[in-house]
């Protein structure tokens, strides 16, 4: 084996000890790594490993490097971890039942949980929304309406690992909104059933009512598994 493979083998293992002491508690956001020549003599590896893998975590935005001072776990992650995972989900091509499914089970627990932690002020948002979609004629302004209707109930459900969650498949999810928007109005009548979906999403919130929040969410999805079912 060459010296080359050895060294891209040999790096996973050195990514691997880095997460698990991040698992583990043992490192934290912001804290320095040890020098190249610590870490390659305490995992017995190449320092080409070495900074192989750190080049590796630095491009998924895990660590960042500062000059003349070290490596550090990054302190704020953004977008960078999740950019490659929302590709990844892209390239899978999964099903509209799928995507359905997936959207359906997180969006109405995050309905729920929003019933009782929603602000006043996204409510009133949420109603500006729905006036809008109302009043307008043209379709590419209430999908961009639509898919702000939806990521403020998901924000509003204040847990990080959901609202994090569906960040990572949020072009999938605008894509899916698209494509289902296109097929739920195909029949005419089905805007107007569409619309008052979505404002009996709005009162449910409003009341604070967290089976009328669920229910309503459901029903929502309903229209949209019904308008697949008969296309």
């Amino acid at each position: 084996m060459s010296e080359k493979n050895k060294d891209t083998k040999v790096y996973t293992k050195v990514i691997k000890d880095i997460k698990e002491k991040i698992l583990s508690g043992e490192l934290k956001n912001g804290d320095r790594l040890p020098s190249e020549r610590e870490m390659a003599e305490k995992l017995e590896v190449s320092r080409t490993s070495i900074r192989e893998a750190i080049r590796v975590l630095e491009i998924m935005g895990l660590i960042e490097s500062k000059r003349g001072s070290g490596n550090y776990i990054a302190n704020s992650f953004g977008n960078s971890l999740f950019e490659p995972l929302s590709i990844m989900f892209m390239l899978q091509e999964y099903s509209p039942e799928d995507i359905h499914e997936l959207r359906e089970t997180l969006e109405i627990e995050c309905c729920r949980v929003a019933s009782k932690r929603m602000s006043d002020d996204d409510i009133k948002l949420l109603n500006d929304i729905v006036d809008k979609m109302y009043k307008t004629n043209d379709e590419e302004q209430s999908l961009l309406l639509d898919i702000r209707f939806h990521n403020i109930i998901v924000k509003s459900s204040d847990n990080p690992l959901i609202v994090n969650m569906l960040e990572v498949i949020s072009q999938l999810m605008d894509k899916f909104i698209k494509e289902a928007r296109k097929i739920i109005l195909c029949e005419e009548n089905n805007r107007e059933i569409l619309l008052n979906s979505h404002k009996e999403i709005v009162l449910s919130l409003q009341e604070r009512d967290e089976e009328k929040a669920i229910y309503s969410m459901k029903k929502h999805f309903e229209i949209i598994k019904q308008a697949y079912e008969n296309y």
